[in-house]
């Protein structure tokens, strides 16, 4: 073995030579560090890297115009600047900062960016950088299905959607209050407490353990204090409710025509959470056809070929996660309000062809029909056949 050859050093990556149309640059984010990685017009093949710290705007501006002056003196012309930065814990702050100052955005799905499928494959914030440009270059070719990039919420379609995914985190909560209060009294002896009932502290001062005594001071303590976080999760969700329901009912009075949330509403079987869900996290956007509309909820099948092999391996999960789980609840429950509707019956004759069996599976198929079915109902009016609305 030539020993030279274990210390070669890994090669300087290649970009295409055909001519730059613009200042391509690329941001990897992190706390304490940001790391623009550029290609220039004029440069060759040379990219260049830069640290600044993180949350520094000015210094970011400062780096691009020195980028655009020195690519001005190379080629003596001036170019426009395109970014590209992954969708992560920053949100979209940054792009509609750049946006605000005429620089060209993107902002990429990190797990929609080809990587090697070695075992072992190195990566750092160089390399990352380094992908990252690659794909915002090959995106501005025009290569298809290179990468994903999100489509960015407007600030009030983004901040209006905070209502339900507060008031998902707050439920969570009073389920785990709930439960460590039964858990507390059950290894008490006590198994009959309701927690969420208002008459909880008469109850509670009445209890006795299952081989007769009072509750010990110190556990009637730990209890009435778990009670306090208890209500107080329950002054909150009343608030966000509230919230919630005044969104709704500016949203029905403003507009012209009937808001899809006020369309999902007159729908048997559809309550004001399931219509507020549905609203802000995804029948506010624009979709072009039915297949962005499953692809964006994660209900598409994804299917395994190769050579004999032909199987599917379930939905990709790709979407958004509380759209998904959302439709597939309330597929159960189209099920039980909307028995005549067709998309319950070709359930049923689903279910029924397959002797019972695979009623998972189906219920996602029905969650991907209704999903779709609701998107042209609240955008086109297009009723669901044979769905039942709901008397006035």
């Amino acid at each position: 073995m030539n020993h030279k050859s274990l210390h070669r050093k890994t090669p300087t990556p290649r970009f295409s030579k055909r001519p730059l149309s613009a200042i391509f640059v690329s941001l990897e984010l992190s706390r304490s560090t940001w790391l623009i990685t550029s290609l220039s017009p004029g440069s060759g093949e040379k990219i260049s890297k830069h640290s600044i710290s993180a949350g520094d705007v000015s210094g970011l501006f400062s780096l691009f115009s020195k980028l655009r002056e020195r690519s001005h003196a190379r080629t003596g012309q001036a170019y426009p600047i395109v970014a590209i930065q992954e969708a992560g814990l920053d949100g979209f702050w940054i792009h509609r900062v750049l946006e605000k100052e005429a620089i060209e955005s993107h902002v990429v799905d990190p797990a929609s960016i080809a990587t090697s499928r070695r075992s072992r494959r190195a990566k750092t914030d160089r390399i990352d950088g380094e992908a990252l440009l690659r794909t915002l270059m090959a995106y501005k070719r025009g290569e298809p299905r290179v990468c994903s990039m999100a489509r960015v919420p407007l600030p009030e379609e983004e901040d209006r959607r905070r209502i339900t995914r507060e008031r998902k985190a707050l439920i969570i909560e009073r389920i785990a209050h709930v439960n460590r209060i039964k858990g507390l009294l059950f290894s008490q002896g006590i198994a009959n407490y309701e927690p969420l009932r208002k008459d909880r502290r008469q109850r509670l001062a009445e209890l006795q353990t299952g081989d007769g005594r009072m509750l010990p001071a110190h556990m009637k303590a730990q209890l009435c204090r778990e009670i306090d976080r208890l209500e107080l999760l329950l002054k909150q969700i009343k608030a966000v409710e509230d919230e919630r329901d005044a969104l709704i009912a500016a949203a029905q009075s403003a507009a012209a025509t009937p808001a899809p949330v006020a369309m999902l509403l007159d729908l048997k079987g559809v309550g004001t959470e399931f219509a507020a869900v549905l609203w802000s996290e995804g029948l506010f956007r624009h979709f072009d056809n039915r297949r962005q509309v499953a692809a964006y909820a994660g209900l598409t099948p994804t299917p395994w070929q190769s050579g004999s092999i032909d199987h599917e391996q379930g939905i990709s999960k790709a979407g958004n996660p509380r759209l998904r789980t959302t439709m597939i609840q309330m597929a159960w429950l189209w099920l039980r309000h909307q028995p005549s509707s067709a998309l319950a019956q070709w359930f049923n004759e689903r279910v029924r062809r397959n002797a019972g069996r695979l009623k998972r599976s189906t219920i996602v198929a029905l969650a991907r029909k209704l999903l779709v079915a609701l998107w042209k109902y609240v955008t086109a009016g297009v009723i669901i056949e044979g769905a039942v609305m709901k008397s006035k």
